[in-house]
């Protein structure tokens, strides 16, 4: 069964490849809001919206997407540095494609080493292989964290009247329908949080709700160096442990699907991780 996981605030970056025989092999590097839209209009050519570059050279396939990022500010970022690896400070260490090496995989060498350096090493990403038959895994020693996890089959961006009903009908944040109704305030300034800028616990019996920048703080202050971002931390309220992606993939509403698409493939990244 192929899983169509639907993701609210969708920023992806993605990897296309050519089948044309002409052209077979190519890769191309673009960013999306909506990857079904994207790959048909990279099919329909320029005059369906699709790039100059892809146009005319097509079919293409959509076989990887990297999606998640806070902004498309930072997915584009992050689509410059995949395009452009040897013009990027951050990408130094990534040696120039060899002769034996094929653009697929040259390309996916340059992600796999994107995932493990600031700031992309510390976002909440999913990498997603959308076709089975292109799927490569991360080699030894260029496996991303552990809060970085990969995922098969399609994902779509939940249109914003899907939004809007998922919200009306959702009960106060933290809450199930039988759980007592509590004010939303911030476990950690408690301060009113609007919808918009509120991270909760996921875990059972646990109402935490926090201001995203609240529990940012929160969570970086048992972390050294200057950083914007937390990986992870413990909740203010129950001190379970808590990843920083897990939570943001929790409000987007694709945290529950992640969990359902777990593989084999995947648990064994994990359990690599743990051993490195």
């Amino acid at each position: 069964m192929i899983m169509v996981v639907e993701v609210e605030g969708f920023f992806g970056v993605y990897m296309l490849y050519c089948t044309n025989p002409k052209f077979k092999g190519r890769i191309y590097i673009g960013f999306t809001v909506n990857p079904e839209r994207r790959i048909g209009q990279h099919n329909g050519g320029r005059h369906k919206g699709g790039a100059k570059r892809t146009s005319g050279r097509g079919p293409w396939e959509m076989v990887l997407i990297i999606h998640g990022f806070p902004s498309d500010i930072a997915a584009l970022r992050f689509e410059w540095a995949w395009q452009h690896p040897h013009s990027s400070r951050r990408l130094a260490h990534v040696t120039r494609s060899s002769k034996k090496e094929s653009s697929l995989q040259f390309h996916w060498r340059v992600v796999s080493n994107m995932l493990r350096v600031a700031p992309w090493s510390r976002l909440p990403l999913t990498t997603r292989w959308l076709k089975q038959e292109y799927r490569m895994d991360f080699e030894p020693l260029l496996q991303p964290p552990l809060h970085i996890p990969i995922a098969f089959g399609s994902v779509r961006a939940k249109k914003k009247q899907q939004v809007a009903a998922a919200a009306a009908a959702a009960p106060p944040s933290g809450q199930g329908e039988d759980a007592p109704r509590v004010t939303s305030l911030c476990s950690i300034c408690r301060k009113a949080v609007q919808p918009t800028d509120q991270l909760t616990c996921f875990h059972a019996s646990c109402h935490m709700s926090s201001h995203m920048t609240c529990l940012a703080r929160h969570f970086l202050k048992a972390e050294t160096g200057n950083m914007l971002l937390p990986v992870e931390g413990a909740c203010p309220r129950c001190r379970r442990s808590l990843l920083w992606g897990d939570l943001v993939r929790h409000k987007n509403g694709c945290y529950r699907d992640l969990e359902d698409d777990i593989t084999a493939s995947q648990q064994s990244h994990w359990t690599d991780q743990l051993q490195i």
